[in-house]
């Protein structure tokens, strides 16, 4: 007898439930997140189960981690593309799980990428380093916001990161607007600290593989881009075509057409969040450096919002950097931006 599984996952609990082809529960149970537990539970079945589903939530590292070290066919189940039966009144979590053993019963189960367990950490390294950059430039643009609104003058970043305390004292000399841009400074200092002391930490515990190597020859994308765009992505060849690629980086709009008519859109934000932020990244970078991109990008800007123009060229190095990954060739700015 063949069974399916599947895992209601939630923080601190889980609804684990198993059913048979004919959609019939064999087992169904709240348990504590205790892996020594479910494993045990589960172990009755192991046998006949064709798989389990678990749930792509915030914290399912250790149990996927824990089931396929127990020898478990695991599916992470991707919640975004997963779509309730509208006509059940009432739903639980004993019946979303349940649901999602009927998706893999079924083989429609829309299922997410388990990220090899050994190259995780580090790139969950690389992950700490958006944010700690992320909160530098939210505490740089409190000091810039805070100066003109007080001052009616502006300061540049760059004059920003150069201030000592004095200039701070002669630039507010009130006392309270001065601590406040000074506690600033001090929280950018230590950010800077984190960034530079996880940069160094993530190039000692890896290095660009071949297949990879390519994507430096790409203007705008230096050797952290380039290990970021190598671990957010894994094995290229899941993504069967560029477009998919490029709408997993959100470097493509969404949008519902019915009669040539908009009738709203899908999901924006459903993809790889730190492969978006690094090929917009790129592209700022390489309009500085590439007078073809810089062209390109002027064009866009002419007709459009800069916003918008800046996406156009992320989504042209996106699709640049798939067919570089894929054939492990060099950049090719014709190719990518025309001959203009």
């Amino acid at each position: 007898m063949k069974l399916y599984g599947a895992m209601d996952l939630h923080s601190t609990n889980n609804v684990t439930v198993v059913i048979d082809e004919q959609d019939r529960v064999v087992y169904q149970k709240r348990l504590p997140n205790d892996l020594a537990l479910i494993v045990k539970e589960l172990s009755v079945y192991q046998s006949e189960l064709q798989g389990i589903v678990v749930e792509s939530t915030y914290n399912w590292y250790w149990l996927v981690d824990g089931l396929m070290e127990q020898g478990h066919r695991v599916h992470l189940a991707n919640t975004a593309a997963i779509q309730q039966y509208e006509g059940l009144k009432y739903t639980d979590d004993h019946s979303d799980a349940r649901w999602l053993a009927h998706l893999l019963r079924l083989e429609v189960l829309p299922q997410g990428y388990i990220y090899p367990r050994a190259d995780r950490a580090v790139r969950d390294l690389l992950r700490k380093r958006s944010q700690m950059v992320r909160q530098r430039t939210t505490n740089l643009l409190s000091i810039q916001n805070l100066l003109t609104r007080n001052t009616g003058s502006s300061l540049s970043a760059n004059r920003v990161k150069g201030l000592d305390v004095q200039q701070v004292d002669e630039l507010l000399p009130n006392s309270d607007l001065a601590l406040a841009v000074k506690a600033n400074l001090s929280v950018m200092s230590s950010a800077d600290d984190q960034v530079e002391l996880l940069e160094q930490t993530v190039t000692q515990r890896v290095k660009l593989r071949p297949q990879f190597s390519f994507l430096k020859s790409v203007p705008g994308i230096g050797e952290i881009l380039a290990l970021t765009i190598m671990l957010e992505t894994g094995d290229i060849q899941r993504f069967s075509s560029v477009g998919n690629f490029a709408s997993y980086c959100r470097c493509v709009g969404s949008q519902k057409i019915s009669n040539g008519k908009k009738k709203g859109q899908g999901n924006t934000k459903n993809g790889n969040k730190y492969l978006a932020w690094a090929f917009v990244e790129a592209a700022h970078f390489a309009i500085r450096f590439n007078s073809k991109i810089k062209s390109f990008y002027q064009r866009k800007k002419a007709k459009t919002k800069i916003v918008v123009a800046i996406k156009a060229v992320a989504h042209k190095l996106c699709r640049a950097c798939y067919y570089i990954m894929r054939d492990r060739v060099a950049f090719d700015v014709t190719k990518a931006f025309g001959q203009k």
